[in-house]
C-alpha cells in the first residue's frame, strides 16, 4: 500500500456538499489512519440532497456545520484537495509559507442543477460516486485495492 498522508484537507467553494462527502468518505474508509477535515471558501447552509444521498450509501453528514479556511483551528496538513477553482485559490495562498501538498480535483457543483427532485439528486449521486472513485484510487484500503 502506498504511504498515506497523515492529515487531508478537502476545500470547495461552501463546504456544504461536495469537502463534507469527500471528508465523510475519507473518513469512512481509512477511520483513524487519517486525521480528515473540511473547509470552504465561504460556509455555507447544510445541504439537504446531500445529506441524503450520502445517507444511501451509509455515511451521514447530517451533523456536519460548514467552516471556511478562516474557521480552521488547525491550518497543518499534509495534503489539501481542492474541489472547486475558487478553493483552489485560497489553498494555493493558505500554503504559501508552509510544506504542505495541494492537489486540484475539478469536482461539479450538483446545486447549479436545475429541475425535478429526481434530476437534482442523482446529480448529486453522480458527484458523490465520481469523489468516491477517486478518493478509492488516491488512498486505497488494504480491504479495497485499486484494480
Amino acid at each position: 500500500m502506498a504511504e498515506l498522508p497523515s492529515s487531508v484537507l478537502f476545500a470547495c467553494s461552501r463546504n456544504v456538499v461536495r469537502s463534507p462527502m469527500a471528508e465523510a468518505m475519507l473518513r469512512h474508509l481509512h477511520h483513524r489512519r487519517i486525521f480528515v477535515d473540511s473547509v470552504g471558501v465561504r460556509a455555507g447552509e447544510p445541504d439537504p440532497f446531500a445529506i441524503a444521498v450520502m445517507e444511501e450509501i451509509g455515511m451521514s453528514i447530517a451533523r456536519h456545520r460548514p467552516k471556511s479556511f478562516e474557521d480552521l483551528e488547525d491550518s497543518s496538513f499534509d495534503l489539501i484537495i481542492s474541489l472547486s477553482p475558487e478553493a483552489q485559490h485560497s489553498a494555493v495562498e493558505l500554503t504559501r509559507t508552509m510544506a504542505c501538498e495541494v492537489e486540484f480535483w475539478p469536482t461539479f457543483d450538483p446545486t447549479l442543477v436545475e429541475g425535478s427532485r429526481d434530476a437534482q439528486l442523482d446529480a448529486y449521486r453522480a458527484v458523490r460516486d465520481q469523489l468516491m472513485a477517486r478518493i478509492r484510487a488516491r488512498f486505497p484500503t488494504p480491504l479495497s485495492p485499486v484494480v
